[in-house]
């Protein structure tokens, strides 16, 4: 899963892909590399971001969608949203799958508008909102209090009448997590793979990468291969990275050591 952030403000690439014309290259860029899926985000949710419009986050994210989608009729898209309106109309525009970092805690129209849709989900785990959620984050128990929210927003999912095959978890690595925390999180996830649906992990030019090796978000990508790596031999299977061409062969090496004979 490749990033596209139509946003000014995002904490690794705000504002390079901002204008529509440089968000569709680089996503043609992406396709190139290797993408499977573009993760098409408006707003940006960074520690500490204020939250925008419906319609700043429409005007955004719906012309880039639609060119894409012109552009390639192959490639999935996800739309990166908390926002039930956005999800719906991003859908519409030729978006294939819904990613909420909220988990559907912050919209309460958000499970049965992905219902109608008939899309797959991912569910994440954020403690708080972006920007609230780095603000001293407390566990009593990490991997179980995240489990116990899946639980939850799970049943709220099959409830609102989503397929249990449309469901994937995301733990919501940095989102409402000390630096500890996350390298726990990858060490753990095949704990949160025991639920049985897909788990994707977001680690890639993270703060937590950068608070161990002393490095700028730019300068990120060694961590990121390392922090890939072990989260696909303890069960991810989708990975969303900035870094396309180059995680795309630690996957091909990783998958390679998994599955070995």
């Amino acid at each position: 899963m490749g990033i596209i952030n139509v946003t000014p403000d995002s904490f690794s690439d705000g504002g390079q892909y901002f204008t529509k014309k440089s968000a569709v290259n680089h996503a043609m860029s992406l396709i190139n590399d290797g993408a499977d899926i573009l993760d098409i985000g408006g707003e940006s949710s960074r520690p500490g971001a204020a939250p925008i419009s419906v319609k700043d986050e429409l005007n955004r994210i719906l012309p880039v969608i639609k060119l894409i989608r012109k552009t390639d009729s192959v490639v999935l898209i996800s739309i990166d949203t908390t926002k039930s309106i956005v999800a719906k109309q991003a859908v519409e525009a030729g978006a294939d799958i819904v990613n909420d970092i909220s988990g559907f805690s912050l919209d309460k129209n958000m499970a049965s508008v992905v219902s109608s849709l008939d899309v797959p989900v991912i569910l994440m785990h954020m403690k708080g909102t972006p920007l609230t959620m780095q603000t001293k984050p407390h566990y009593e128990n990490l991997v179980g209090e995240i489990s116990s929210f899946f639980l939850n927003q799970i049943n709220v999912a099959k409830s609102a009448g989503i397929k249990t095959e449309k469901i994937i978890l995301d733990p919501g690595i940095g989102f409402g997590k000390t630096i500890d925390h996350n390298f726990t999180v990858i060490q753990k996830l095949n704990e949160f793979c025991e639920l049985g649906y897909p788990v994707l992990i977001g680690p890639s030019r993270k703060a937590f990468i950068g608070s161990m090796l002393g490095l700028p978000s730019h300068d990120r990508i060694e961590g990121t291969a390392a922090a890939i790596s072990a989260g696909i031999l303890n069960g991810a299977r989708i990975v969303r990275v900035h870094d396309v061409k180059e995680m795309k062969r630690v996957v091909t090496i990783t998958e390679k050591i998994r599955t070995a004979a």
